[in-house]
């Protein structure tokens, strides 16, 4: 193995003096039947033979160059083990020969294998020094005493390791099923072998809503056991009914449920005890800060020791830490609900105009509660059989006050321009800036107010005033793309009186006009021209498409990723020439 091919940590080639001891030991170590890895003074591999990479399930090139320690030796929980406790570095560094009875090790395909372990230092010349480790299969008797025997229990300093990883597992998410699983994997196996939760619902029904088993290495989720439960008896003195009540945690056991059932959850409890063959559990409530949430249970059936009364504070802290979390990720989603309800009652129903396509679109804040300031409207105008009226605006913000926001401008621009049938779409909106300055509660708003009518001869005329929004864009079906910005007034609620200017302009036959929020281009990392610009080069590129696959690609293609905005969207299409009908 010369120099330049031997391969060293993350691609770093081993020393000279590396190589030259692993040259020398390759041909020794495949005499020895056992599993033998040489490493040097530091620690780094620098040979293995067939029979270690056939047992860690790895080929040499993964593993020479890579710290012994670091790449192999973990917990029997999977884990890496903390360096200050690890016995076979203690070894390898100071020259001991020690010998551990069972280790647990990183097979290559992420599985765990016990195996017994011994060091010695190793002299394959002068200034070329290190350890041989030997791996083996433990004596039988040897893994059935470890076996039989009690887990050793957890160290005052992993509980406060596993108290603060809750906490920041759980506090970085607002979705409730992800800081469920996540508690799960957090306490299975390091504490039990199942994992089951029982959460009360807003109507005080209760939902088994995920039982996690710990099988073969991995995290099974177990959707037989998940289910709806029976309602919570009020008097039950039974473990899981009293931590359904708030009651403090309690030992359970297959037979806390032998007896003759006193409602329904105990039978259920039954059945979970008999499928899953738990022998030792312990059950306790989670709290809000105002209410139960639910129950976590935790169970052993693979693990011989059972729990015991010392148990019960740590899983108390493990439960108050998830009702903070799950109390947070309830809000939020209750809000969530609460501002998709807004918006399915906000966002109008297009009106269908003879000829014309219509369509819209509404994508939320990605980071916010699922609505916000940006809106869209069609409606009729009375004084005209065929006239309509567009809307695209956006309140400053994207929170439920944006939103309430919205509604107010909304409605009263509807009012305004319904009750006005004459008017021109800059007095409509001179109007509405009046009114909001006085009645609505919304700090600033921008918004473009156009009017559809069709001429005497077929074509359709749109005449608009823009109040501080992003100019509409018109497409021709031939890829010809511009921004109407023939008009462009102060955005609403600065209280600035000025006259509102309109424009007016004929739509081509099978033209696209398309109407948005600031939100489809703005970019932290780009300027608005930027933006502009790559919204009416895709927009033009996509003239041939039906309106629906039209819209759905500008969104994917143009929406900049860095921006946090919510997007509204109304795009209409004009009818083919006469001719072509």
């Amino acid at each position: 193995m010369d120099d330049a091919a031997a391969p060293g940590r993350e691609g770093i080639p081993l020393s000279g003096n590396q190589a030259r001891y692993g040259a020398l030991i390759d041909a020794a170590l495949e005499k020895l039947r056992a599993s033998a890895i040489a490493v040097d003074d530091d620690g780094l591999i620098v040979a293995a033979n067939s029979a270690a990479l056939k047992i860690l399930g790895r080929d040499a090139g993964e593993i020479v160059g890579q710290d012994f320690h670091d790449l192999l030796h973990r917990d029997k929980f999977g884990h890496s083990v903390p360096r200050t406790r690890c016995r076979m570095r203690k070894a390898l560094l100071t020259g001991d020969t020690r010998h551990g009875d069972v280790e647990w090790f990183a097979r290559g395909d992420g599985t765990l294998v016990q195996l017994s372990w011994l060091v010695t230092p190793y002299d394959a010349g002068p200034s070329v020094t290190g350890a041989l480790v030997l791996l083996y299969e433990p004596r039988q008797e040897d893994s059935d005493d470890s076996d039989a025997q009690p887990s050793a229990p957890l160290t005052e300093l992993d509980r406060l390791a596993l108290l603060a990883e809750t906490t920041t597992q759980l506090t970085s998410t607002l979705d409730v099923d992800e800081a469920l699983h996540r508690l799960a994997a957090l306490t299975v196996p390091r504490l039990a072998d199942w994992a089951v939760f029982d959460v009360l619902t807003e109507r005080d029904e209760v939902r088994r809503v995920l039982v996690m088993e710990h099988k073969d290495g991995l995290l099974v989720e177990r959707e037989d056991l998940q289910g709806p439960m029976p309602p919570v008896p009020a008097e039950s003195p039974m473990p899981l009914s009293r931590a359904l009540r708030g009651a403090a945690s309690s030992l359970a056991g297959p037979a806390t449920y032998q007896g003759p059932p006193d409602s329904g959850i105990a039978v259920e409890q039954q059945r979970l005890f008999t499928a899953t063959g738990m022998h030792s559990a312990v059950i306790a409530p989670i709290r809000g800060l105002r209410d139960v949430l639910g129950a976590l249970t935790l169970g052993r059936a693979q693990r011989h020791d059972a729990f015991t009364p010392a148990d019960l504070p740590l899983l108390e802290d493990l439960t108050r830490r998830a009702g903070l979390a799950l109390d947070n990720a309830r809000l939020y989603q209750r809000q969530r609900k609460v501002a998709e309800t807004m918006q399915r009652h906000l966002l109008p129903q297009l009106p269908v105009l003879p000829g014309l396509e219509m369509t819209a679109r509404y994508v939320p804040a990605p980071d916010a509660s699922s609505v916000g300031g940006d809106w869209y409207d069609a409606f009729a105008l009375a004084a005209h059989a065929h006239a309509h009226a567009l809307v695209i605006g956006d309140v400053v913000g994207h929170d439920l006050d944006a939103a309430a926001g919205m509604a107010q401008v909304r409605n009263m621009l509807r009012a305004f321009a319904w009750s006005h049938p004459d008017a021109g779409p800059g007095a409509v909106v001179t109007r509405l800036d009046e009114a909001v300055m006085h009645i609505a509660e919304v700090p600033m708003a921008t918004m473009i107010l156009a009017m559809l009518t069709p001429g005497d001869d077929e074509l359709w005329r749109l005449s608009w005033t823009n109040a501080g929004h992003p100019p509409p864009l018109l497409i021709t079906h031939d890829g010809q793309a511009r921004y109407l910005d023939e008009t462009h007034g102060m955005l609403l609620g600065t209280g600035a009186i000025r006259p509102r200017p309109d424009a007016v302009t004929i739509l081509p036959p099978r033209a696209t006009l398309l109407l948005y929020t600031d939100g489809l281009i703005e970019s932290p990392h780009h300027s608005i021209d930027h933006g502009l610009d790559r919204l009416r080069r895709h927009a033009a590129s996509l003239a041939h498409r039906p309106l629906d696959s039209f819209c759905d690609t500008l969104l994917d293609q143009v929406r900049p990723s860095d921006n946090d905005d919510d997007v509204a969207m109304i795009a209409l299409r004009t009818p083919p020439p006469a001719q072509e009908h």
